[in-house]
């Protein structure tokens, strides 16, 4: 099998929002249409804070990564925030979410980012596994309302 990542592009839409689709699903959210596609559009806006990367397996996007960048208070440099990361539930354990991870990883590196860092769930005992072999927790509690 030939894996690779690569940007997000405009034709990878229908493959983006069958994987996305299997993301919510996943935390058994629910968005409206008209979030999910103001997400794709930032996905595509160079100017925007969000931006993805795609893992392929045999030419087909197979999984992605979404990330912000963005400045913060605890370094001179920026943050970069991984919002999603799913890989295909067929391919998971193939190393395609350690190869997104790696990836944004050196991308960070590249662009000077100092400090990676995401959520997930407390029930999600696989993808933990992954994450934790990469750094342990910091036990913070995330507070979020909606406004």
């Amino acid at each position: 099998m030939e894996t690779g990542i690569r940007w997000i592009a405009a034709g990878d839409k229908p493959a983006f929002l069958t994987l996305w689709q299997q993301y919510l699903d996943f935390y058994g959210v629910t968005l409206a249409p008209e979030v999910t596609e103001a997400t794709w559009q930032r996905l595509l806006d160079p100017g925007s804070a969000l931006a993805g990367r795609v893992a392929l397996q045999d030419g087909r996007v197979a999984g992605f990564a979404l990330h912000v960048n963005h400045a913060s208070t605890w370094v001179t440099g920026d943050d970069c925030y991984l919002e999603d990361l799913f890989v295909d539930p067929a391919l998971r354990g193939t190393g395609l979410g350690r190869a997104l991870i790696d990836d944004l990883m050196a991308l960070a590196r590249a662009r000077g980012w100092q400090r990676l860092y995401w959520h997930t769930a407390r029930d999600n005992a696989r993808a933990r596994r992954l994450y934790d072999s990469y750094v342990e927790t910091d036990d913070h509690i995330r507070y979020r309302m909606d406004l």
